[in-house]
């Protein structure tokens, strides 16, 4: 463990002021020698570097992990990473090295407060090797001011915009034990970050996979698909030679880089702009790849290159364990489903973000808005148990929460709202309703119930109106952000009341609550004429359920008239997208759904398609970010409706049903797999469940089963 250990950094670096920012944007080496003597029963590395970290030992990486340290709210919490370092140790002397930089610990963007944040300071570690002799002896080297350490090769690093790498500074074999560190300074004790230490829990940021250029014209590489990472480069250049990476994920007409992903950088007269930057050395082979910054990109423009250059994209996100399958026999729902899996990957970076180039950041509304598909494709409950104790950092003790999280103190009072709040609710109330496990909802309970105290509280005599509404619509103006917050505090209380059920607690007062929310909803919104005009006005009272039984034909109707008369087209933001696919599915219109999904021309997921793209974008008319995943619910309807996998707070349920036009579709989400060719389907189940074929019910257990549709 790392009782005992100090957090160090070193001494010539200046004090953080404002004055001295500007100079504290490097890197640190820090070294320690110790010697091994006896035969080793067990050997465990505990480590944090706040921002990131490189670790290695005898030269060697102690994990194959990257971007350590997770984000978190460092004054609150800080995530310390645990190795097996048993196979890595050698009889005699030993040396641990860490590479240290940045991350969003130190970081000088002033547009989301990140410059002024309460934990900001200079790089610093903690560090403990454990030792545990088969004679049952014990050793332990912590970090302390014994360690050594200077200043690092990557000059210039930022978690955003990139890495400046002057290779004539790298300390080759610092971390091995013949390295001379006569000239290196002792180490000094640190100012502690503030939070309470915590072993990660979650699953690692790795290097998934590499990809090799499609095509390279006018020394801009092309990779075929928008992804998070970083390009690793082997090139052999004359001493100070500087080869410049600059990233981006779109081009102009003419091929050049479209660069609006650098709209952020620009406000802050940033060093680098969504770029890595490689000073040569001298040396022959030389290999780069960023250690403390990841950038989301499909094109990489190479500028200065010598003659002997190779590139390769490495492909980094959270590696989460997939558990879901979808495919069909149209190739354009296949490749949404494909870009919808991407850019959820691609976002995921041990939390869920909203896009890998321009902010990084964990905007809550985006991860809720895509937390049911997100988990019918991979196994979330880690990951998002971590994400999910990050808002119990950042809640104030009133119950408000921030629009992003971790939250260096911006987004309190804009960018939030109820659809963005409700990831508190949510996404807890999913992973219960996907999982059966109760973990996070018993864990995050207090949570929720101040948070909706403070919701409560601001309501105007039972209406709200204070989010961002139905973001980014097809069209202005856009459903009026009162309709869907108001009915949102319904559904928070009828997912509070589901929950308490679920762990044992009195449901009666939430369900008393969203009855009353219910009836407030439905006399101030269900008349006005003013609102039949949107899509999401409709599409909210379906997902919603606040219709009466006898309204909802006529509303679903109405709902599916208006994409018909659209000439099949969605008119939603982000609020209406979600709700549509199951308002209209829900009410028998999923071959409606199908014409709009796969419309070819502007608004629509084939659009995007046809467009070019490989992952989901954040506009309809792809000017901003195109890689985004807060429109994903597209994919939840793969599973759910087009494959028939539905997980309901009674339990599960298989329904498939035939789409016309699409004769195939396979669907797998862990054990079960449903698969319709025609009007034949099979279905494997290793749990019980509900099966609805047409208007015949079966209770089933595990097994497989054959049906005619």
């Amino acid at each position: 463990m790392l009782n005992g250990a100090k957090w160090i950094t070193c001494a010539s670096l200046p004090v953080m002021l404002p004055e001295t920012m500007h100079k504290l944007n490097g890197s640190l080496y820090f070294r320690k020698a110790f010697t091994v003597r006896g035969e080793i029963e067990k050997a465990e590395l505990y480590v944090c570097a706040l921002g990131l970290g490189v670790y290695t030992l005898n030269g060697n990486p102690v994990g194959d992990d990257v971007l350590c340290t997770p984000y978190t709210q460092y004054d609150k919490r800080v995530i310390y990473n645990r190795y097996d370092i048993k196979k890595l140790l050698n009889q005699g002397e030993n040396v641990i090295g860490i590479h240290a930089g940045n991350g969003f610990y130190n970081d000088n963007m002033t547009v989301w407060n990140d410059i002024m944040a309460d934990w900001k300071d200079r790089i610093k570690i903690i560090a403990s090797v454990d030792i545990l002799y088969k004679t049952g002896a014990k050793q332990i080297i912590t970090s302390d001011l014994s360690w050594h350490c200077c200043e690092g090769p990557a000059v210039y690093n930022h978690m955003r915009q990139g890495e400046k790498y002057d290779a004539r500074l790298r300390q080759d074999g610092f971390d091995t034990a013949e390295f001379d560190d006569s000239r290196w300074e002792n180490a000094v004790l640190a100012h502690e970050p503030g939070g309470i230490l915590e072993e990660a829990d979650m699953p690692p940021i790795k290097v998934i996979r590499s990809l090799k250029p499609q095509k390279c014209v006018s020394n801009i590489y092309d990779f075929g698909e928008n992804i998070s990472g970083w390009a690793r480069i082997s090139l052999s250049g004359e001493k100070g030679q500087e080869v410049r990476l600059v990233y981006d994920e779109a081009l102009n007409e003419d091929g050049t880089l479209r660069g609006n992903i650098n709209m952020f950088a620009d406000r802050d007269k940033v060093l680098l702009r969504h770029e890595d930057v490689f000073i040569c050395s001298g040396l022959a082979n030389e290999e780069f790849r960023p250690s403390f910054a990841y950038h989301g990109f499909r094109y990489i423009k190479v500028i200065n290159a010598p003659a002997d250059f190779e590139i390769t994209a490495e492909v980094v996100h959270t590696d989460l364990k997939k558990t879901g399958h979808f495919e069909c026999s149209d190739n354009v729902l296949n490749k949404i489903h494909e870009a919808s899996v991407r850019a959820t990957l691609s976002n995921y970076m041990g939390m869920p973000t909203d896009c890998p180039h321009r902010e990084q950041l964990g905007w809550t509304g985006d991860a809720v808005l895509s937390s049911n598909q997100a988990l019918m494709n991979f196994d979330m409950e880690k990951a998002y148990l971590k994400w999910l104790r990050d808002f119990k950092d950042a809640q104030r003790p009133n119950g408000q929460i921030p629009g992003i999280i971790p939250c260096p103190g911006w987004g309190y009072n804009w960018g939030n709202g109820p659809l963005f709040d409700s990831a508190i609710i949510f996404i807890p109330r999913n992973v219960y309703i996907h999982t059966g496990s109760t973990e996070i909802v018993k864990e995050m309970w207090d949570n929720m119930k101040r948070y909706m105290d403070y919701f409560e509280r601001m309501r105007i005599e039972g209406i709200a109106e204070f989010g961002l509404g139905d973001w980014k619509p097809v069209s202005e103006p856009s459903c009026p952000a009162e309709v869907t917050d108001t009915a949102l505090y319904y559904a928070d209380c009828s997912a509070m009341a589901e929950m308490a059920e679920a762990i044992g607690a009195d449901s009666s007062e939430w369900i008393e609550k969203a009855r009353e929310a219910k009836e407030i909803w439905r006399n101030a919104f269900i008349d006005r004429e003013d609102l039949q005009q949107y899509q999401t006005f409709y599409a909210c009272a379906l997902y919603y359920n606040l219709l009466n039984d006898d309204e909802i034909p006529c509303a679903a109707k109405k709902l599916a008239q208006m994409v018909i008369d659209n000439d099949y087209h969605i008119d939603c933001g982000i609020q209406g997208t979600k709700y549509i696919f199951t308002a209209l599915s829900e009410n028998g219109y999923i071959d409606v759904l199908y014409k709009m999904v796969t419309n070819p021309t502007y608004p629509s997921y084939a659009y995007w398609i046809n467009s070019g793209q490989t992952t989901l974008c954040e506009s309809w008319d792809m000017r901003e970010s195109c890689n985004h995943h807060m429109f994903s619910e597209v994919d939840n309807w793969f599973y759910r409706y087009v494959g028939g996998i539905k997980y309901t707070a009674k339990g599960l349920v298989i329904q498939p049903v035939a789409v016309t036009g699409l004769d195939y579709v396979k669907v797998e989400h862990r054990d079960i797999s449903v698969v319709r060719n025609q009007n034949k389907v099979k279905i494997i189940l290793s749990v019980p469940a509900h099966i609805i074929i047409g208007n015949a019910n079966y209770d089933v257990g595990p097994g497989e089963y054959e049906f005619i549709i």
